[in-house]
């Protein structure tokens, strides 16, 4: 018969994994627009690329929309980086209104270029976390309003990030909360930053695995299932983190080998952003390799 000759081949997750902005081997090897990102990209076998807006949204509709194109002839799905100067816990009004437009105008953004999820640094916890939190808590639900008499968030998900320095607002618990606001937010969980923020508490797969069913618990199967994803191995010090390093650190961590038979134990489909120093292409494909060979099997 036919069917005796079809050979039966181990079905393996494909994951959306990338580069958070341009890596050095891009440069090195002529690359000199984020224009071009999408197809370099695809040709080292990754397939996201979060474009930074770090030091503000400086860019037009013409390149929203060659972006756009391009990570759509490519199959490459774009995210975005909101400004790191977001505060939302000031106590400053007229910062307030600052940094809802930084949100807003990074929705506008990615919904130009065709970017389905936009990461947001939090802010500060001074003087004092809680009432910080209350403030950044109070300033999202005015942003998401907004957002939606804009119909902003009709295609593009806002994160809201996890931070590696103890004095920024953006621990799990205030992640969570942040989240909570609205159904439609998915957690951005920057492990580097999570582990750098702890002094290194990321040390074996059930450590992974308590935050993620944390989240589940918080915030539902789903969104734990499909959150943000940051990856790093980062130095730190007492205050948390102080810089990104790349896989070859064998001092600080985390490891992504300790996480990876995590993610399919617990069927999860996030995206994966790598933000290694300098080599996010290189340890982005070492994720990939050890998401698709778990536990070293």
């Amino acid at each position: 018969m036919i069917f005796s000759k079809i050979i039966l081949r181990k079905k393996f997750t494909v994951f959306d994994i990338g580069t958070a902005g341009c890596p050095q081997n891009f440069y090195e090897e002529g690359g000199k627009s984020s224009l071009q990102m999408p197809a370099w990209l695809v040709s080292k076998g990754l397939n996201v690329f979060e474009y930074q807006c770090g030091k503000g949204v400086r860019f037009g509709q013409k390149f929203a929309n060659d972006l756009k194109n391009k990570a759509r002839q490519h199959g490459v799905t774009l995210t975005l980086h909101a400004p790191y100067y977001i505060n939302l816990a000031t106590v400053e009004p007229a910062k307030q209104k600052r940094s809802a437009g930084y949100i807003l105008d990074s929705l506008a953004a990615a919904q130009a270029m065709g970017a389905i999820r936009i990461v947001v640094h939090p802010g500060s916890a001074k003087p004092q976390r809680g009432s910080a939190l209350e403030r950044a808590v109070t300033l999202l639900k005015k942003i998401i309003a907004e957002a939606d008499e804009r119909h902003l968030l009709d295609d593009v998900t806002l994160c809201p990030e996890l931070m590696g320095k103890r004095n920024q607002l953006g621990n799990l618990d205030e992640v969570i909360a942040l989240c909570q606001v609205d159904d439609r937010l998915i957690p951005c969980i920057d492990f580097g930053h999570l582990n750098a923020r702890t002094s290194g508490s990321l040390k074996s797969p059930s450590d992974y695995r308590f935050i993620c069913e944390r989240l589940a618990n918080e915030l539902g199967t789903e969104r734990m299932r499909t959150m943000h994803i940051h990856f790093s191995q980062i130095e730190f010090g007492k205050a948390g983190e102080i810089r990104h390093l790349t896989f070859e650190d064998q001092l600080y961590g985390p490891y992504f080998s300790d996480f990876s038979e995590v993610i399919h134990e617990l069927k999860m489909r996030p995206i994966f952003i790598c933000e290694s120093a300098g080599t996010q292409d290189v340890d982005a494909l070492l994720m990939k390799e050890q998401l698709g060979n778990p536990a070293g099997t």
